[in-house]
């Protein structure tokens, strides 16, 4: 059977499960997974196991007795490969976003970028918190507690109310699909064997450009349609001016606010740029090599930076330990549903490849190792975000379809693939994205409001990223000196 019909009926599994039967994203994903190893062709496993032989990854025993394994073994390995790429990142992540959270630093953070712009250039300030929160938190998360912020400036100026929330939106939305830890990037660059440093790096510089493209967008809709302050049950008016007058006293220091995020971002690149070909041989920094051997790694990285975070909250709140475990919980229950799905979408994924999928892809393009690969996956993200409206489950399935390209097929860093699927996960966000229904009704938009403005910023923003990653391909196709 043709890959890219068994890619057609696993996709429909899928979508139909979440949007047709309702069914929970791990279990679709599940579902599809088995669909597809049903119609796999033995002569397709042979192939794929050839070819982990031929890149080192399997002996010729394993690749012998591969094909044999049955479906749920299959499914199984492929789902367990994924939770330990990404199971402890997403569960420090979670803690860490829970932490900044109760211990305030989240919010010192965004007064501090007020208090430094000033109230005149406030967007400023909510889109670089913004974008700067959604790394280690999820961006519903950064939606709710920055928008009270966005209301509480607009009493002084009500007439930018739609630039405060847009630009909210433009940072925080990019971060989330560009920059792990987040789950959706953290899992692309895992499947395309791309190192976390290189992808936090990528995706900040991608990011920053789509965010300020997005900027300029959201100043001229503000313009053409400006958007009331309207109160709404789920952020009142009345208590935001309350939370405006909370004490900055009682909040942490802005240097250890930021450590949660600074401290995992400066260990893993540091560690990504030793191993740079450029310093492989410079003696005099093979002191620092150990200490970013060790921290360097991003499981240790995000531990530490989760144990900061709690020692934190620990200190400004002056909780217990029993407290401070029972706290937790709430942030590890929702870390564990999503490695859950995410683990569910690298069992999918991991069974697509197996199918031969990624051969087939290959033949689309004009001709290998050609940037139309980027535009490729970049399509096929966009079409299942719009499809069934998350970008992370977007990304986990796009990523299915594309992890069997190696850098010598594709002809640049798989960073660039990476990045174009994140870019992908933007477009066409309408009514079946529940982060839709979340903007239109912590801000008080209508739908028609949100339609025009949010659904239009975000697919400006993701057709920009998509152009500035096809720029740095054809510029620099090995960006860290392959």
């Amino acid at each position: 059977m043709d890959p890219l019909l068994i890619l057609l009926i696993g996709m429909v599994v899928v979508l139909g499960g979440i949007l047709a039967l309702r069914l929970h994203a791990f279990l679709a994903l599940l579902l599809g997974a088995l669909a597809v190893a049903l119609l796999t062709p033995t002569a397709a496993l042979e192939q794929y196991a050839a070819k982990q032989v031929e890149e080192q990854k399997f002996t010729q025993k394993e690749a012998a007795d591969f094909p044999k394994k049955s479906i749920g073994k299959r499914i199984a390995e492929s789902f367990g490969t994924t939770a330990a790429k990404i199971g402890i990142l997403i569960a420090m992540a979670a803690v860490i976003g829970k932490c900044m959270l109760d211990s305030g630093a989240a919010d010192k953070i965004v007064r501090s970028s007020l208090r430094l712009v000033g109230v005149e250039r406030a967007p400023f300030a909510f889109l670089g918190s913004s974008f700067l929160l959604a790394i280690p938190v999820f961006f519903d998360t950064v939606f709710y507690l920055m928008i009270p912020l966005g209301k509480s400036a607009a009493l002084r100026n009500a007439k930018k109310y739609g630039v405060y929330v847009l630009a909210i939106l433009a940072g925080g939305t990019m971060a989330h699909s560009l920059v792990p830890p987040t789950p959706g990037p953290l899992f692309v660059a895992g499947e395309l064997g791309v190192d976390v440093g290189k992808m936090i790096l990528g995706g900040i510089v991608v990011g920053c450009c789509t965010s300020f493209v997005g900027y300029q967008y959201v100043k001229w809709a503000n313009n053409r349609w400006p958007i009331p302050l309207r109160d709404s049950a789920e952020a009142p008016l009345a208590d935001l001016e309350q939370a405006s007058r909370i004490d900055e006293g009682k909040l942490p220091p802005l240097w250890l606010s930021l450590a949660p995020i600074v401290l995992p971002v400066v260990l893993i690149a540091g560690g990504t740029f030793l191993k740079s070909p450029w310093l492989e041989d410079n003696q005099s920094l093979d002191f620092l090599r150990p200490w970013f051997g060790f921290f360097g790694d991003k499981n240790v990285a995000l531990i530490a930076s989760a144990a900061l975070a709690m020692a934190t909250v620990a200190w400004i709140k002056r909780t217990s330990l029993k407290d401070l475990a029972e706290s937790m919980q709430g942030a590890l229950a929702s870390g564990g549903l999503i490695i859950l799905i995410t683990s569910a979408g690298g069992g999918f994924g991991g069974i697509l490849q197996q199918s031969g999928i990624a051969d087939r892809v290959a033949e689309l393009a004009p001709a290998s190792g050609t940037l139309w690969v980027l535009v490729i996956a970049f399509f096929a993200t966009a079409i299942v975000r719009a499809a069934q409206g998350s970008a992370t489950v977007a990304m986990i399935t796009a990523v299915g379809i594309l992890s069997g390209f190696g850098t010598a097929e594709l002809g640049f860093d798989p960073l660039y693939l990476a990045l174009a699927i994140g870019c992908g996960s933007k477009p066409f966000a309408w009514m079946n994205d529940s982060g839709f229904w979340v903007i239109s009704r912590m801000s008080g938009m209508t739908e028609r409001e949100t339609l025009r403005t949010v659904t239009v910023l975000l697919t400006i923003m993701g057709f920009v990223g998509l152009f500035v990653t096809l720029t740095l391909a054809a510029v620099a196709p090995f960006p860290f000196g392959k």
